[in-house]
């Protein structure tokens, strides 16, 4: 998603209280960053403007919640939509916490000692070209690291087709467990289900959420075979590509 440049985003992300700067330095002490570091710890990959992430951390007080986005300007915007949401409950947004991040890079930021018990990731990019797959957020070299960080559920939602049908295949092929899965969320729309700006949008457009929950599989995580870089410099190519949600 291409969006303008805000020049009042990084100075913002800076001083503000609950957008942490140093996620690196924080590997494996993120719940240190909470007040009540024994509740839940819930983790959004490509928060965008902010609308799951604010509408979230607002209704559930119990929970912590930790969100990342690779641009500034998107961070900025998920900064003052979850102040905004504060304030109208005059609440201090103290269970919540924002961090630019390339999500190529969980497993750099986050590890098992974080106890991760949930990941979210809400109508990421599709990458539809077949060379751009492996920038999906559900490829399995995503999944990967997520198994070896995450102690519980991911749920995965998306407008798209074609990337859910082939992110059914990736969680198979790793190894997960697909525990729910639906190609029309809203037939039976579950109470919790929070509808976000692009949630909303897709429906007015007629288009059907798909929406799953899967578990991964316990033991070391190994990337399959068939997905493996065929040789060194596609490894390279691989290493040297950024995601854009």
């Amino acid at each position: 998603m291409r969006i303008r440049h805000k020049p009042w985003a990084k100075p913002e992300i800076a001083a503000s209280p609950f957008c942490m700067d140093d996620a690196f330095a924080l590997r494996g002490s993120w719940r240190s960053r909470f007040p009540r570091p024994q509740q839940p710890f819930y983790v959004e990959l490509g928060c965008g403007k902010g609308g799951w992430v604010s509408e979230a951390s607002a209704r559930r007080p119990e929970n912590n919640y930790l969100a990342f986005d690779i641009k500034d300007e998107m961070l900025g915007m998920a900064k003052r939509k979850i102040e905004a949401r504060f304030r109208e409950l005059d609440r201090s947004p103290d269970n919540v916490r924002l961090s630019i991040l390339n999500i190529e890079r969980i497993s750099e930021v986050l590890s098992p000692e974080d106890g991760v018990d949930r990941i979210y990731i809400n109508f990421c990019n599709p990458w539809p070209k077949p060379s751009h797959k492996k920038r999906r957020l559900t490829h399995p070299r995503q999944l990967v690291q997520y198994q070896s960080i995450l102690h519980g559920e991911l749920h995965f939602k998306t407008d798209d087709d074609d990337l859910f049908a082939e992110s059914v295949i990736y969680f198979e092929d790793c190894g997960w467990e697909i525990l729910y899965r639906t190609t029309d969320l809203h037939a039976d729309e579950p109470d919790d289900n929070i509808r976000t700006e692009h949630e909303q949008m897709f429906t007015n457009e007629g288009k059907k959420i798909k929406f799953l929950i899967a578990k991964p599989p316990a033991g070391e995580a190994k990337l399959p075979e068939k997905y493996a870089p065929k040789n060194r410099s596609q490894e390279q190519e691989n290493d040297g590509e950024a995601f854009s949600e």
